[in-house]
């Protein structure tokens, strides 16, 4: 099984945004019948090389063009929505996506994007804890109380109760927000701490804690599968670099968190071996046959289609084939 992540950077040095955003939607319709499992899109604002701002949006493009596979909106940075909106827009996309959106809300961790926004970057706990108590009531279609007005999101959801809405972060602070709300709660990393943390707010507030995901610190986030290990470097490694190092700009200190390298060169990233991959056919087949799910980033910093679609036909032609 694997998974699509779409971030839609588009740097000068890689493809058209209008050519990624093309195809990540055929890429999604084509993988949705051959071991894909889900799609996967992030949130930033004000980057540079263009990174996703929209992602509602692009879920729904991805829900009208496929029938089943999964898509999770992770993350969809809390503070910087109207939570009201945020949730009518989740409602929609729970009809017309037939229940298959899930989302991952997080903090944001970005100044420069709360002030593109106007949201004021040192209240963002605080707002985060009004607008996710608004969302989990306001996605469920029932009235409710916000602000001394009655509001009621219509239409009701097809989703008993709303589409599923989990925290992520690599805090104890994410960790106790995640308790505190009785939500599943996505980590980072894999610090067994969190959880501990995770499930004790959970009990202090009443509820029975839900999945708490710890990815692996040496978890690969941006895999690729190749016949030709060296000619695979070779072609991808200036894409999975600006990808890497785009991150590392973002996220200073952070070398504890999965998804995270800090190397300069493709060959540390390659000797790195963590978070950017390119593996063999046969590894990836024990990958999977071990319980792993195949974290694909297909368009990985603006790679071209042409490019990129070879190596998502190996693991559906090759690696899902050999299960």
């Amino acid at each position: 099984m694997y998974t699509l992540r779409f971030d839609m950077r588009a740097p000068s040095s890689g493809a058209r945004s209008v050519d990624l955003y093309r195809a990540a939607l055929e890429m999604t319709a084509w993988a949705e019948s051959r071991g894909a499992v889900a799609a996967i899109v992030c949130e930033h604002h004000g980057q540079g090389d263009g990174y996703l701002p929209a992602p509602m949006i692009l879920a729904s493009a991805l829900a009208a063009r496929t029938t089943s596979i999964q898509i999770v909106v992770a993350a969809v940075v809390l503070p910087l929505h109207d939570p009201v909106q945020l949730a009518e827009e989740m409602v929609v996309l729970d009809i017309i996506s037939g229940g298959r959106l899930s989302y991952v809300a997080a903090l944001g961790y970005q100044r420069d994007e709360y002030e593109m926004l106007g949201v004021d970057f040192s209240r963002r706990g605080r707002i985060a804890d009004d607008y996710l108590a608004a969302l989990l009531a306001a996605k469920t279609g029932r009235p409710f109380d916000y602000g001394g007005r009655t509001v009621t999101v219509t239409p009701p959801p097809l989703t008993e109760g709303g589409p599923n809405v989990a925290w992520g972060g690599g805090s104890e602070a994410a960790a106790k927000r995640a308790g505190r709300f009785g939500l599943d709660f996505f980590a980072q990393s894999g610090d067994e701490a969190l959880r501990t943390v995770y499930e004790a707010a959970a009990q202090a507030a009443g509820h029975a804690p839900r999945s708490c995901f710890l990815p692996p610190n040496d978890a690969a986030t941006t895999l690729f599968v190749a016949d030709d290990l060296d000619a695979a470097w070779e072609e991808l490694g200036p894409y999975l670099l600006h990808d890497a190092q785009c991150y590392a700009a973002m996220n200073p200190g952070k070398e504890g968190s999965t998804s995270f390298s800090f190397a300069t060169t493709i060959d540390e990233l390659r000797a790195e071996d963590r978070s950017h991959r390119i593996v063999t056919v046969s590894e990836a087949v024990s990958m999977v046959r071990s319980g792993e799910v195949l974290a694909l980033h297909p368009l990985v910093g603006g790679l071209p289609p042409a490019l990129a679609f070879p190596y998502l036909r190996r693991v559906a032609d090759e690696v899902m084939a050999s299960l």
